[in-house]
């Protein structure tokens, strides 16, 4: 079977800068024990798998961030 690479894009109406994540100090999301590791860069806040950094990171605006944790405290998303 051949492998194929596929080159991600943008999404339309996408407003966030391409960030280099190379230099960011990354955090554990629950004191060394999660999955989950953010760095705030450049104003955002990157989030990853601990687990997987050279996957792609997710990247939130503040607003966007406050949602998300404030979604998480009230049991929306598992973060464990």
């Amino acid at each position: 079977m051949a492998e194929t690479t596929t080159q991600q894009r943008p999404l339309a109406g996408w407003d966030k800068p391409e960030l280099d994540l190379t230099d960011a100090q990354w955090q554990s999301s629950s004191r060394g024990r999660g999955d989950v590791q953010i760095a705030f860069v450049e104003g955002f806040i990157a989030m990853r798998n601990s687990a997987r950094p050279e996957s792609p990171s997710l990247i939130f605006t503040p607003a966007e961030w406050g949602a998300f944790v404030s979604g998480a405290r009230e049991g929306e998303f598992d973060l464990t």
